[in-house]
């Protein structure tokens, strides 16, 4: 299935994606089933799949799409985990033996279609595409060979970033990482059982349609998998946290000279099966 949470004719609901409209599960389900965060906590797609039969479908063009989990209780982000991100860095360093760290706040992101914000304090705002892991179990100590049946779905994410923030100080990047409204999640949330191989997905991101990313997730230095059993070594994975598994090489900062998100710009992370996220930037007001 393809979830998604949204906000329509003044109300938040969520449902599942068919064609161009969206079948409307949080007023149908009851027992507490009123937001994709409980169907995901409470393992509920069977009964998600039972209520679409009668669900009232609403077009997609009057909906807001919001983050899939609007609420997750951890945000949580890898750095430099494609091959080509560890080269990009000229350092003659080899591949890290463990995952670089850092985490975002909720209100950091917004939904698909929504606008990010380049913030006033910096001209440097960047993109970054990311495959997002949704945790659909709870886990400590998850082995790698089982990691992937904690597994709910995949979502997108642009890690929006104000790079000169990255470099307030030697070892911290959540400055540059946690702006307000400067990345967005979404479209939707793709089930695992519609994943074939989490091996095998490719992402790209465009920028005003001009291809700046393209990755494929059998160059990762740490597959989701083993993103799944390190993590969760030292701390607790919830269902509805999420894990954003890094970004390929092309972000702006990148090129020479480097080429910094402006307002009007239209960023575009895609992967299928998941789909394409979408947002211009706009200057946040102050």
């Amino acid at each position: 299935m393809k979830l998604l949470s949204f906000s329509y004719s003044g109300y938040q609901t969520f449902g599942c994606l068919q064609g161009d409209q969206v079948l409307d599960l949080g007023s149908t389900l009851s027992g507490g089933l009123r937001s994709l965060q409980a169907v995901i906590q409470q393992d509920a797609l069977d009964a998600c799949a039972a209520a679409a039969a009668t669900a009232p479908a609403v077009p997609l063009d009057q909906i807001v799409y919001m983050p899939p989990v609007r609420s997750p209780g951890k945000i949580l982000c890898v750095g430099i985990n494609y091959m080509d991100r560890n080269e990009e860095y000229k350092d003659g360093t080899p591949a890290p033996a463990y995952p670089s760290l850092f985490m975002r706040t909720p209100d950091s992101l917004v939904g698909h279609g929504v606008p990010v914000l380049r913030p006033p304090e910096s001209e440097q705002f960047d993109y970054e595409g990311e495959i997002v892991i949704v945790i659909g179990k709870e886990g400590r100590r998850i082995p790698e060979a089982k990691a992937a049946d904690h597994i709910f779905g995949l979502t997108l994410m642009n890690e929006g970033s104000v790079r000169d923030w990255l470099r307030h100080s030697k070892f911290n990047v959540t400055p540059g990482k946690n702006f307000h409204k400067s990345g967005a999640l979404g479209p939707v949330i793709v089930t695992a059982d519609e994943i074939a191989d989490y091996n095998d997905l490719r992402i790209q991101t465009r920028v005003n349609n001009e291809l700046r990313q393209a990755g494929h997730t059998g160059d990762l230095v740490f597959p989701f998998t083993r993103i799944i059993a390190y993590i969760s070594t030292f701390m607790t994975l919830h269902p509805g946290d999420i894990i954003a598994t890094g970004t390929p090489t092309g972000a702006g900062a990148r090129f020479d000279p480097p080429k910094w998100l402006k307002p009007g710009d239209v960023v575009e992370v895609s992967c299928a099966p998941i789909g394409t996220l979408s947002n211009v930037v706009e200057d946040e007001p102050v």
